[in-house]
């Protein structure tokens, strides 16, 4: 069996995935933690969009390892590669929403360069994953920004 030639996507497809694990982990925060007149909302919302990226880091990192590559699996790891930064703080809830609003972009960003690799390397799977990626977080950080209006 021959082995699969590395593609160039792993290693955005590795930082879109400590992004997604770290803004999961964020967002799973700021639901925990939320307080204030718009808790009842936020709270839900919050755990709308980290069960839904609960699921999307698995199809990331299976997406890494079908490429051949090992998926990052550490908080080390994702320190080192993530573009989003945890939160160690305690936010009021109109901070948590710009953060988390801000966090979407970062994604966004990231997902752009999974589909610029994947295209030069004519994967796509690959591409298609990280648009599906950028339609979720515009959506989310849509639903975030109303609640600043």
């Amino acid at each position: 069996m021959s082995k699969q030639p590395k593609s160039t996507a792993v290693a955005p497809l590795s930082t879109l995935l400590a992004s997604s694990y770290t803004l999961y982990l964020k967002t799973h925060n700021y639901h925990w933690n939320v307080t204030g007149p718009m808790f009842t909302t936020l709270h839900t919302l919050f755990m709308t969009q980290y069960s839904e990226l609960a699921l999307a880091v698995d199809e990331v990192a299976e997406r890494i390892r079908t490429l051949g590559a090992y998926a990052p699996g550490s908080y080390t790891a994702f320190a080192k590669l993530s573009k989003v930064k945890e939160e160690n703080g305690h936010p009021n809830a109109k901070d948590m929403i710009k953060q988390l609003v801000a966090d979407q972009a970062a994604i966004i960003e990231v997902a752009k360069a999974v589909i610029k690799a994947a295209e030069k390397d004519g994967d796509q799977v690959s591409a298609d994953l990280a648009t599906r990626r950028m339609d979720v977080h515009a959506k989310n950080a849509w639903m975030l920004r109303s609640h600043l209006e």
